[in-house]
């Protein structure tokens, strides 16, 4: 957090709001990362729903599962569409509790990017 925070302060000290966009977006960046490995370690080590950390983060439901693929601690257990499920949430805990290492993701999770709706 403290690069977001590095980041929230020069764009503080920036003369005009073009030179402040690309420090704001990077401190987003840093705190959406955060915010989702913190989501990822609430459901694994606490035994928290992916329900309540939607809720506890802001977010929708459906926008959880894509958020948690893309964690170091979850990524492991993303379904090959780039989710997180409950079955694989409980599969995650099962090898935290046992000690066992977590399985090799065989298939890249690829990053949340924006796409444009169609104008139809």
């Amino acid at each position: 957090m403290s690069d977001a925070a590095a980041a929230l302060s020069q764009a503080e000290r920036s003369t005009t709001a073009k030179d402040a966009l690309p420090l704001l977006s990077r401190a987003q960046e840093q705190l959406t990362r955060a915010i989702d490995e913190a989501m990822a370690a609430a459901v694994i080590e606490e035994g928290t729903s992916l329900r309540q950390v939607g809720q506890l983060a802001s977010l929708s439901e459906n926008a959880v599962g894509p958020r948690l693929a893309r964690t170091a601690r979850l990524m492991p257990y993303a379904t090959p569409e780039g989710r997180v499920t409950r079955t694989s949430v409980e599969r995650a805990r099962y090898d935290a509790e046992t000690g066992r290492p977590a399985p090799t993701p065989d298939h890249p999770i690829e990053p949340l990017r924006f796409r444009r709706r169609r104008d139809t």
